[in-house]
């Protein structure tokens, strides 16, 4: 142990009275562990959430997503779909998205119809394992095709599984308003229901077979894109430069995070401005460490001209108050971690903190710890210690052994 760090060591913990020096160290301490174990809370509470909501939505969309840059919609989307599968990303399947309405003599809903490959979506989406009712039979019944759609959008319809609905396309919608051609209708059998835990899902989207999209929609035998479901979604950026570069300009390729942007933005945003407020804490916490290494100074002021008439240098001086400051902001480093740590832990695997699942389809609050915020935040509290504890530590230093000693 060095000689700063003993001094300092004995400033800090072995005092001779419990003195108002004393008071502010303890609340210095205690502002830095608030801080650090609010900090870390919260920021696991965001980690829940969008751990949540990203399942939700992977569940639901592709991994990456092909349009074509331009114009709406593919023709040659055989030969696409072998590129893509050639380039070794062989969960890949087509698909057609286009806004319809739904009708039945309860109600009119407009909604997005997407047509997929019965056999094939199963390799980039998880909405077969969401269908809870019925199954994800699109395949023809009777002349009349299979629909799926969510829970809230059956409920909008005041419909049941196994009745039949029409679905309007907007195709030709120009020409029957000037001329007497009825819009493209067809009617549907309703096989499935799913439940994404998603009510913007579940009330605005209804799975068709392609061929019936392409059929109803005017398509000609073209699709709106290809989608890809990767092995490891963290590559995802990765796989996007890779593909642009090599379908070329002709065709815009997103990512799921490009796909939900706005979100994410605003979740960044939030998230950003929660750790900058929670960080005031420790900012003011790093204050009342500074006005008590500065009382401590003027209070050890003899102590300090002793030491250096016995030969203790200014960088000597300057390391023990150094090193006080540091020590509290350390203890209320670990203290905040700690902390933090088993209130997060506790929340995950005892949930004392519940939530209506009616309301916000979740028994209790998510939490998840990353290593990261568990770094960077004890971090970034331990620095603004530091930062507190220069002043004091170069006024100590400043000091004249004479001037120090001469009125005690």
């Amino acid at each position: 142990m060095s000689t700063e760090f003993f001094i300092a060591r004995r400033y800090l913990f072995s005092k001779k009275k419990f003195s108002f020096i004393t008071v502010i160290s303890l609340i210095s301490v205690l502002g830095v562990t608030v801080g650090v174990a609010a900090l870390i809370i919260v920021l696991s509470v965001f980690n829940g959430f969008s751990g949540k909501v990203t399942g939700m939505l992977i569940n639901f969309d592709p991994h990456i997503r092909i349009e074509a840059a331009t114009e709406g919609s593919v023709a040659d989307f055989r030969a696409l779909e072998t590129s893509v599968k050639q380039m070794g990303y062989a969960n890949s399947s087509v698909y057609t998205l286009n806004k319809g309405m739904l009708a039945n003599s309860k109600s009119n809903e407009v909604v997005f119809v997407k047509g997929v490959d019965q056999n094939g979506i199963a390799e980039v989406s998880g909405i077969k394992e969401l269908t809870t009712i019925g199954s994800f039979d699109l395949s023809d019944e009777g002349g009349l095709g299979g629909v799926v759609i969510g829970f809230s959008l059956l409920n909008k319809m005041k419909a049941m599984p196994g009745d039949t609905i029409t679905i309007l396309s907007p195709a030709g919608l120009e020409m029957s308003l000037t001329q007497f051609v009825d819009p493209r209708s067809a009617q549907f059998v309703i096989k499935g229901v799913f439940d994404s835990d998603n009510k913007d899902y579940d009330g605005n989207y209804a799975f068709i077979s392609l061929p019936k999209s392409q059929e109803l929609f005017n398509l000609q035998g073209k699709v709106n894109g290809i989608e890809i479901r990767l092995p490891d979604i963290g590559k995802s950026e990765s796989v996007k430069s890779k593909l642009a570069d090599e379908l070329g300009d002709s065709y815009k390729v997103q990512t799921w995070y490009d796909l939900h942007s706005d979100f994410y933005s605003i979740l960044k945003v939030e998230r950003t401005g929660v750790y900058l407020i929670l960080s005031l804490i420790i900012a003011v916490a790093s204050f009342n460490i500074l006005g008590s290494l500065t009382m401590t100074v003027i209070e050890k002021r003899r102590d300090i001209g002793v030491l250096k008439a016995m030969g203790a240098t200014n960088t000597m001086i300057t390391k023990i108050f150094l090193f006080e400051g540091i020590s509290v902001g350390l203890i209320g480093m670990i203290a905040g971690t700690v902390l933090g740590i088993l209130i997060t832990l506790g929340q995950k695997y005892f949930q004392f903190y519940k939530l209506d699942p009616l309301v916000y389809k979740l028994d209790a609050l998510p939490v998840e710890m990353r290593a990261i915020d568990l770094i960077l935040v004890p971090l970034a509290a331990l620095l603004l210690c530091f930062l507190a504890s220069i002043y004091p530590s170069k006024r100590a230093s400043s000091m004249e052994p004479v001037s120090a000693i001469r009125w005690e």
